[in-house]
């Protein structure tokens, strides 16, 4: 897919651990062109980027979010995205529920349960 399909990305779980999903995606989105942000609760930078703590943080609202974090947290998410009116929401493998898919449908988010990377060609 073209980078360019996408306003901005935010990519929930980024971590400065380099051996982690969340370090790695936020990575390879980056290297292939792709307007991303990064969030973690903890802030700070990874790859020289500032980390947001919360999706409401950031200054533009993201057209696509990615979540790279245990279930429970990307149930919270789905609030988030709903709060901040986010219709597109991928979640990562392992990082769904049940409960974060149905509760997206509710809200009339799309939801996609697969792995963003692989789906889109960067892996």
């Amino acid at each position: 897919m073209d980078p360019k399909t996408y306003k901005l990305i935010a990519v929930v779980g980024v971590s400065e651990d380099a051996g982690k999903y969340g370090y790695k995606i936020f990575r390879d989105l980056l290297n292939s062109g792709y307007p991303v942000k990064g969030i973690n609760p903890k802030g700070g930078f990874v790859l020289g980027r500032n980390i947001y703590k919360s999706l409401e943080e950031i200054e533009t609202k993201p057209d696509l979010v990615i979540t790279v974090v245990p279930p429970d947290i990307t149930e919270k998410v789905v609030e988030q995205c709903n709060k901040l009116g986010i219709k597109n929401l991928w979640m990562q493998p392992g990082s769904d529920s049940a409960k974060a898919v149905k509760k997206a449908r509710e809200y009339d988010i799309n939801a996609i349960t697969a792995c963003f990377m692989i789906k889109e060609g960067i892996w």
